[in-house]
Parts: C-alpha cells; structure tokens; sequence
C-alpha cells in the first residue's frame, strides 16, 4: 500500500482501490480453491511457494506500473488508472493468498465451521503481528525488495515442512534458503535490483537521491541543473526556485507594518528561508519542517535568528508558547487529507491564537492567471469562507497562484499596491520577481476586484473542517476533471447522495433478508457481505481521520491496519470459544 501511495501521488483515496482490490482478489482466489482444492497438503506447500515468488514481483509490478498507467514522467493519474494499476498489480498475489486461506481451512481440520473460524482467527493473528512488525522495524531500515525477500524465504520454508517429511531434508531446504538469501543480498543482487526498477520508476529524470522516511518516500531528481523533491511521488519543491520562494514570503511579511517574528510552515529549503532572512526587521525566524530527512537531503545555512523545529506543524502550533507578527503556510495544495489540516477552521483558530494583535496569516493556492473553472472557482470559496470564519480582514492576491492574506484585526492589511511599494523600497529588499514593475500589475483593481467577484462564497459555499474536508473533494473534483469530464460528474453525484438514506435503505433491505428464517443461507451470506461492507468503510474512516488528526498516516498505516487485525481476532477468539446456539437470532443480533 506504501508503494502504490508513491506510485498515486500520496492521495489517500486511493487506499480505498488499494482494499477493495485487494479483497475483490482475495474473495476470487478463495472461491477458486475452495471449490477445487485436492491434497490440501500440497495445495498449501505449492500455494506458499508461488507467494514467495509474488512478493518480490508485486513490488517491482507497482513501480512499473506507473510508466504503463502514464504517458508523460512525473504525470499525476486520475481515478480510473488508479483502480485499473491497484486491479492489475496485486492480482496475483491476492489470488494466491486468497486460495491459502481456503486450503489452509480444509487443511486444518474435517469441521469446515470451526477450522475456517479458526484458520481466520490465526490469519488476522498474524496479520496483526505482520503490521507491527512491518510499521514498528522493517520499513524504516530495510528497503522494501528486502523485505519481500525475507517473507518470501519464511514462505518457502512453510513449504518445505508441508511437503519434506524427514528431518534431514528440512535441514537441507533450510541451509540452501540461507545460501540462496545470502547470494541475493550481496550488491549485484536485490539491492541492484531495487536501484533498477527505481531508476524505472523516475523513467526521464536523473534520480539523485530516494530514501524511505518515517513520513513517506522522498526522491529527488534533477532536471537541467534544478533539483525536484517529491513526497509519496507529489511535487513539494523545486531547489533552486527564486521565483516561488520570493512569492512565498516577501508578500506576506509586506502585508504587516513591521513584522519582527515569523512561523514558517514548510518549504524553507527551497529557497523561502534565505529571503525572509532579507528583512532587518525580523528578529526570530521558526521554521517548521515535519521530516528531519528533507533536511538531510537540502541542509539549510545556520543563522542566529533560525530556530528549527523538526514536528508536525499544527502540533508546534498548539504547544509553543510564542506568538508571531506573521505566520506563513508554504506547503502544496490541499491535495491529500495531510495537506488538507493546514487549510481547515480548525488550524486557521489555532493559528489566530498564536498571531499578535496585528498579526497576519498567510498561503497560496494554485489558480490560473486569467480563466477560472467552475470547479477552481468551488475550491477557492471554500478556503475564502473558512478563513473568513476566523479573520476580520482578509484579502486576495490573483495570478497563477492566489495569495490569501488574513489579519487579526481590521486594518493591517495593505490598502493598495502603492502600499505594498512603499513598504518594499523602505526595507531596502533586493528582489527579482516581488518587484516594483510586478506588484503593481497582480494587483489591479479590475483584476483584483475580479477575483473577488468569482470568489465570493455563496450561501451554499461549505467551510473546510477537519472532519469535514470539502477543500479536499474540492481539490479532488478539480484534480479529477483535468483528466475526464465524466470525473467531474461522478463527484458531483456523488456529492449530492445523502449518506443517511443511504445506510436506512440499506439497513432496511438487509433486515428484510435477515429475517427470511426459511433460507438462513442466504440471511447469513447477507450479514456477512454487509459486516464486510461496514469493516471496510469503517477502515478508511479511521484512515482518514488519523491522516486528519496527526498527518503522518504513511509512518501508522501498518500499525493501524494490526490493531483492526488485532480486534478481528479477539472477537474470533471469543467467538469460537461461545457455544453454538442461537443462530438466525444471534447472527441479527451481531
């Protein structure tokens, strides 16, 4: 799932393809072997053996999948080759572990009920102890083809018991697995391996530098002398980026009077923290930076006014005791649920506590210079609303991103260009792109009062909360129309569905069924797909809500994924030890 994130562009609602693929493959693999499974010994040892030649493939299949899925390197994917890559990828190795479950029940005893409820009760078990081990150890210190290699050598060796009856020849498998494990994991093995296929994956650039942080996969690549870092395969920063890193600072810390502390929220590496440091005036400078690793791979100039604080940066928010004269967002669109905490009311409050009393917040939005879309226009509302659900005074900037100023009090904000001028020539500020000839055309009164006018909020206009993201489905809705109209249609409708008539209706069909006591087959076939049903949507719920809470989703998705794995087996556990009585009554009752 960590691979196929990278390969998405870290968009969590590709987690739910990534399930639903994967137990779509799952139910097909078990169907197949349950229905034909013979020699349930064999079945099993051959069975483990293909998985053990799977992991290692699925892997290298999901880092190519992204030169088969995109036409042009570096571009992002819509929804569509999103579910076709998670389909075709896993596959294979979901069929096979699907069938091992089948055969594994018949294999462990004649009584289907309670070896399959047994069978299941060792799986999550299992996986349980998988996910810990995977989100607490491996993941941060063995590359991923490694790990696979490792599984893949445990497999083989479940097969060799299976299937090798003396003690001898199971000490044989053992020693050539070792061999074999030592001879992969020299450097013209798995490792040259790994640096292939990940020189596939950045197919048209020169891949610098990859490294599995805590917080996701960071590559970086250059281009004609300019290096790109990329998060989870999304574009954070280009180094060097004058242009971008003047943007992101100079306006706002022109926007206050006199500005002496700043709280820098992001991408101070590309280039932002060198020109806030231009102004005199700024006697503290804190920058925030939520991976200690894209410090390590852009290392910053030290200066006495820098503080540097390696934390989430909503979690500095809250627990620092200063207050600043400016605070800067300088992160990417809301384009994922981890990106969306620092565009919500709930942040923008936060952040309002920790401005002085003329205070000012600051963030870009990427927009477009002269044409904005209907699906832009719904997107900008909602930021525009929210954060005046908070400021007094808030103003925007149009031009190819649209720069959103909110202040504490009425006021503080610039009235006009000429302000923002005057400001500029008084603190002696050496720019390049912020610059007399520049300002004054961003800001227009016609282009200005334009932007204004397109986006206004409406009374239907939602604000962005944290469990309640609609800047991200805005930015999910304009991201998936650039690739088909018919995206935009799909999130439309499903918009307008309301959940609540949904799950009545729902829930009165399956009472219906549930209470057919003459074919308590298929009452029992209906709980169950509905109790699969509710899992998995209560699964990407609290995948999506850690994301919005914490934002570091990437670093817990395996630990999370064990802890639901670990309850599946509790109640199996209790399950299986309770009497069997009760049947239709108790089956409605659960």
């Amino acid at each position: 799932m960590r691979e196929l994130m990278v390969v998405f562009c870290g968009n969590e609602i590709s987690l739910g393809l990534m399930l639903g693929s994967w137990l779509f493959w799952t139910a097909v693999g078990s169907g197949i072997a349950g229905r034909f499974a013979r020699e349930p010994r064999r079945l099993m040892a051959g069975l483990e053996a293909l998985v053990a030649l799977t992991l290692p493939a699925t892997i290298l299949a999901v880092r190519a999948s992204r030169a088969a899925l995109a036409t042009v390197p570096g571009e992002s994917l819509g929804p569509g080759p999103m579910l076709l890559g998670s389909l075709a990828t896993l596959s294979l190795f979901c069929v096979l572990s699907g069938a091992l479950f089948a055969a594994g029940s018949r294999l462990y005893g004649d009584d289907v009920a309670t070896s399959t409820g047994s069978v299941y009760l060792l799986e999550a078990l299992g996986s349980a102890a998988g996910g810990i081990l995977a989100g607490l150890v491996l993941v941060r210190y063995v590359a991923p083809l490694e790990i696979a290699l490792g599984l893949g050598l445990l497999n083989l060796l479940a097969a060799a018991s299976l299937v090798m009856r003396s003690r001898l020849a199971r000490g044989a498998a053992m020693g050539a697995l070792a061999g074999i494990a030592v001879l992969l994991a020299l450097p013209f093995g798995i490792p040259r391996l790994e640096a292939v296929s990940l020189e596939r994956f950045w197919r048209g650039f020169h891949l610098v530098a990859d490294r599995n942080s805590v917080y996701g996969n960071l590559a970086v690549v250059r281009t004609d002398g300019v290096s790109s870092l990329y998060e989870n395969g999304l574009d954070l920063f280009n180094v060097p980026d004058p242009a971008a890193a003047e943007e992101a600072v100079h306006y706002a810390l022109l926007e206050h009077p006199w500005p002496r502390s700043l709280l820098l929220i992001g991408g101070g590496v590309n280039g932002s923290l060198a020109e806030a440091l231009k102004h005199a005036s700024l006697e503290r400078i804190d920058y925030v930076e939520l991976d200690p690793a894209i410090l390590d791979l852009f290392p910053i100039r030290n200066d006495p006014r820098v503080h540097v604080h390696v934390t989430d940066g909503r979690l500095f928010l809250k627990t620092t005791a200063s207050t600043f004269d400016v605070i800067i967002v300088n992160l990417p669109d809301p384009q994922t649920a981890q990106l969306n905490r620092f565009y919500t009311l709930e942040f923008f409050r936060e952040a309002a506590r920790k401005l002085t009393g003329s205070g000012v917040l600051a963030l870009r939005l990427t927009a477009a210079e002269d044409y904005i879309s209907p699906e832009l226009a719904a997107f900008l509302r909602s930021i525009y609303k929210t954060l005046r659900a908070v400021f007094p005074e808030v103003t925007a900037i149009p031009g190819e991103n649209v720069l959103f100023f909110g202040a504490r009090r009425k006021g503080v904000l610039a009235a006009g260009s000429e302000e923002l001028l005057a400001r500029l020539r008084a603190r002696r500020l050496k720019t390049s792109y912020v610059r007399e000839y520049y300002i004054p055309f961003r800001m227009m009164p016609d282009r200005m009062a334009d932007l204004d006018r397109q986006i206004e909020p409406r009374p239907e206009t939602p604000v962005n909360r944290d469990f309640a993201p609609v800047a991200y489905y805005f930015d999910v809705a304009l991201w998936s129309s650039r690739f088909n109209h018919g995206y935009r249609d799909l999130f439309g409708a499903m918009a307008g569905v309301d959940f609540r008539w949904l799950a009545a209706g729902l829930g009165a069909l399956l009472l219906v069924l549930a209470a057919k006591k003459r074919r308590p087959r298929t009452a029992a076939a209906c709980c169950t797909a509905a109790m699969g049903f509710t899992l998995i949507g209560l699964e990407m719920l609290l995948l999506l809500a850690f994301q919005a809470i914490y934002g570091y989703v990437y670093q817990q998705l395996a630990v999370i994924i064990a802890a639901f794995m670990a309850g599946m087996a509790l109640g199996s556990w209790l399950a299986l030890r309770a009497p069997a009585r009760g049947g239709i009554r108790s089956l409605a009752f659960l």
